[in-house]
C-alpha cells in the first residue's frame, strides 16, 4: 500500500482521491478504481498528479458521451464507446479493470489481520492507527510472499 486516508461513512471516496495522490511522489501508470469514482475530478485530479496515466472507472449505465467525443475523445469517453460495442465485461477485460481483483485482495487481507474497526476512542489516534497498520502489513510483505506449488 502506497497511500491511506481515514474517513467517515459520510464521505464521498472520491473526494479523497486528491489527498491520496499527495501521498504519492512517484508518477503513477493507472489509477484503477470502482464506479464512484466516475467523476470528472477524478480524472483532473490524475492527470495533475501524472499526467501520462490512465483512469480505469466504470462509467455509469447512464453516462453519455462528451460533446467532444468524434473528435477528441476522452478516456472515460473511450470507455463508454468500448462498454458500447463489446458490452461491461468485455470492457473489464480489456481495460484492465479486473486488476482491481488484487486491490480487493489486499483490503481483505488487511481487515482479517487488523480488523475492520479502530481500537483508538480519539481522533488523534484514529488518524494514526490505520497508518500503523499499513506500515506493518507493508513490513510483512517485503519479509517475503509464500511460494505456493501445485501438487497432484
Amino acid at each position: 500500500m502506497v497511500a491511506s486516508t481515514l474517513t467517515s461513512k459520510e464521505v464521498d471516496d472520491a473526494a479523497e482521491l486528491g489527498p491520496l495522490l499527495d501521498q504519492i511522489d512517484e508518477p503513477l501508470a493507472a489509477v484503477i478504481a470502482d464506479g464512484a469514482y466516475d467523476q470528472d475530478r477524478v480524472y483532473d485530479d490524475v492527470a495533475e498528479h501524472s499526467p501520462e496515466a490512465v483512469v480505469i472507472v466504470p462509467p455509469r449505465a447512464t453516462a453519455v458521451l462528451g460533446p467532444s467525443a468524434e473528435t477528441d475523445p476522452t478516456q472515460r469517453d473511450r470507455h463508454i464507446q468500448v462498454i458500447a460495442e463489446r458490452g461491461r465485461m468485455g470492457w473489464q477485460r480489456t481495460s484492465g479493470y479486473n486488476a482491481r481483483a488484487g486491490v480487493e485482495g489486499t483490503m481483505s487481507r488487511y481487515k482479517r489481520i487488523v480488523g475492520d474497526t479502530l481500537r483508538s476512542h480519539g481522533r488523534p489516534s484514529q488518524d494514526v492507527e490505520p497508518r500503523i497498520a499499513v506500515d506493518v502489513l507493508n513490513r510483512m510483505f517485503d519479509l517475503g510472499r509464500p511460494e505456493s506449488v501445485l501438487t497432484a
